[in-house]
């Protein structure tokens, strides 16, 4: 999958969620895109800078994306 289409529900994810759970929300995005981040190719920190959010939030990315072997969205 590109870049641009997996910076979009990202971008949701953050702006369309009420303060406080944002960062939630960002991991949540790394569980359920684990599989289509890791084919992209591109670094979390280029896909946090394409979903408009800070770049600081590749960290939160990675974490979700490490967390998807081990849980399941409900």
């Amino acid at each position: 999958m590109p870049l641009e289409p997996l910076g979009k529900p990202l971008h949701d994810a953050y702006f369309n969620v009420r303060e406080g759970v944002k960062v939630t929300m960002i991991r949540l995005f790394g569980i359920r895109y684990a599989d289509e981040i890791k084919l992209c190719g591109a670094s979390r920190r280029d896909l946090a800078i394409t979903a408009g959010i800070q770049e600081s939030y590749a960290t939160e990315i990675s974490k979700g994306v490490r967390l998807a072997q081990y849980v399941t969205v409900r």
